[in-house]
């Protein structure tokens, strides 16, 4: 089993991800591509697209959720995510499990609840109008008075693929959440809960080279390692700098890792840094946890490939604030690559490029 560098791993998943040079791929094909894109917030998709693809504009991407092509939903590690209407149907029943393991937590509050009677009258709710997760649980508290409101609400949402009705996620129109079914915003049904081999490639091909463990962070469940033997024959192994077991796709790219990496602005939440239990070839050691306040992830600058600092965004200026050191040619190309986000994101605005200290641990 070839042995392969920090380096190399770094560059091969750059590369996956659409971040050594941008791509020429449609907003859609690429959501596709990288099975979604994380999105507690309205605007991470936007920046993820901006970072990753060439002619990107934000419209692009609106336009998809108006036209119900992608929607938002809870789906991999609990979380909300972008998807094409394609993978919401195949996704979210494929991690049903660790939704089931969510409401477990929930189950005093559900004492006398009949959770099948729950899922009826949580679907007839929001198909007979998208609601608000307010709205939900106050109808649903009308049924079983003596329920925990939360609890309830939970549990439609775990029980039920619930998706945020547009113009919630719309560049510069959002709204207020609203829920209604997958099913019924996308005008078919899901099917049942497929095998996770087909994800796997999917994952490899975005993620990869990476561990069995790797995936399960990256889908938030458990017990992937039955699927990655299956589909042994068809892929590729490497030793891992720690000595865990990577697997990839025979064709999939490893770039030369001298290959360049030009400066990226992610998102907060970006599934880069998510999606590895080894986040080693993204996130120097001496740099893990930099990047959160709480339980906030903040905004991250890649420089040469790794995790360097973080950036905001203010009414007048985009502030970078790295973790070390930058060359004088280093904080010109991170000036330029700012330039072109905002032109990309914020045309016409006028703000302010800054770079502020140092941050020290």
């Amino acid at each position: 089993m070839t042995k392969t560098s920090l380096r190399a791993l770094n560059r091969a998943t750059l590369g996956r991800q659409l971040l050594l040079r941008r791509s020429p791929l449609s907003a859609k094909a690429a959501v596709e591509h990288l099975v979604g894109l994380q999105a507690q917030n309205v605007k991470p998709p936007y920046y993820a697209l901006a970072a990753r693809l060439e002619g990107f504009v934000p419209e692009h991407l609106s336009r998809l959720m108006a036209d119900r092509e992608t929607v938002r939903i809870v789906t991999l590690r609990s979380t909300l995510h972008t998807h094409t209407a394609d993978d919401c149907l195949t996704l979210r029943p494929l991690v049903q499990p660790a939704r089931d393991r969510e409401l477990t937590a929930f189950r005093k509050g559900l004492a006398g609840v009949c959770l099948d009677r729950l899922t009826e009258l949580a679907r007839e709710l929001v198909e007979a109008a998208p609601r608000t997760m307010k709205q939900l649980r106050e109808a649903l508290l009308a049924e079983w008075p003596d329920a925990d409101p939360q609890a309830l609400a939970v549990a439609a949402r775990c029980l039920l693929p619930l998706v945020q009705v547009t113009p919630r996620g719309l560049w510069g129109r959002s709204g207020a959440v609203a829920l209604t079914t997958a099913e019924h915003w996308l005008g078919r049904p899901a099917g049942p809960a497929p095998a996770p081999d087909a994800t796997v490639l999917r994952y490899l091909a975005a993620f990869g080279p990476a561990s069995v463990k790797d995936m399960q962070t990256w889908a938030g469940l458990t017990r992937l390692r039955d699927a990655f033997e299956r589909l042994r024959p068809r892929l590729v192994t490497f030793r891992a700098p720690d000595g865990a077991e990577l697997f990839d796709l025979p064709d999939a790219p490893r770039p030369d890792p001298d290959t360049p990496a030009p400066p990226r602005f992610l998102p907060e939440f970006d599934n880069l840094l998510l999606s590895h239990a080894d986040r080693t070839r993204l996130v120097p050691p001496a740099l893990k946890g930099r990047t959160w306040v709480g339980n906030q992830a903040q905004r991250t600058l890649l420089v040469d490939g790794f995790l360097a600092g973080v950036w905001k965004q203010t009414d007048d200026a985009l502030v970078i604030e790295p973790f070390g050191a930058l060359t004088r040619a280093q904080r010109d190309e991170v000036r330029e690559e700012g330039e072109r986000m905002l032109a990309t994101l914020h045309p016409g605005a006028a703000y302010d490029i800054r770079f502020g200290a140092v941050v020290r641990p």
